[in-house]
């Protein structure tokens, strides 16, 4: 189960026991603010996006959109995102729980600027009912990101 791969995942931190788990749905934004009680843009989606040599999962603030023209800029393609039963396969997380903790080899982690205006944000962690509270500072230390990026729109 991708929760427990996630909880063993955050263990080298000691923080697997800040994974809040729900009795209803997280799996999309708005049901994760709601969980939450907070705006949506404080969710942490992580999207995952085909590229030449693999995927790659980008984390963004949870009102924010790509942007088509920014991302061909940043990644020098047009952004393809994986088909909902590529998903689990390719990054190791099932729709609605896809988050950068834990993910498969090869797959490159990208946050976005959209983050940076928040204190803390909540990515999911690996199931369809649960998140982890992070500052911006500790998302950045416990998620292997490759580096940030400016890729979305409709936020500012």
């Amino acid at each position: 189960m991708s929760i427990e791969r996630v909880r063993g995942y955050l263990k080298k931190w000691n923080i697997e026991n800040r994974i809040l788990e729900f009795d209803g749905s997280s799996a999309t934004v708005e049901l994760a603010a709601k969980a939450l009680n907070c705006e949506p843009g404080h969710i942490a989606k992580s999207l995952s996006f085909k590229v030449e040599n693999g995927c790659i999962l980008i984390v963004t603030a949870g009102n924010a959109k790509i942007d088509n023209g920014k991302y061909k800029q940043t990644f020098g393609t047009k952004a393809k995102m994986l088909g909902a039963d590529e998903v689990e396969a390719l990054i190791g997380h099932a729709v609605g729980g896809v988050c950068p903790f834990g993910v498969n080899e090869g797959v490159e982690i990208y946050l976005d600027e959209s983050l940076r205006r928040f204190e803390a944000v909540y990515p999911a962690c690996g199931s369809s009912n649960s998140a982890i509270k992070l500052t911006i500072g500790e998302l950045e230390e416990y998620v292997p990101y490759t580096k940030w990026v400016d890729v979305c729109k409709g936020w500012e």
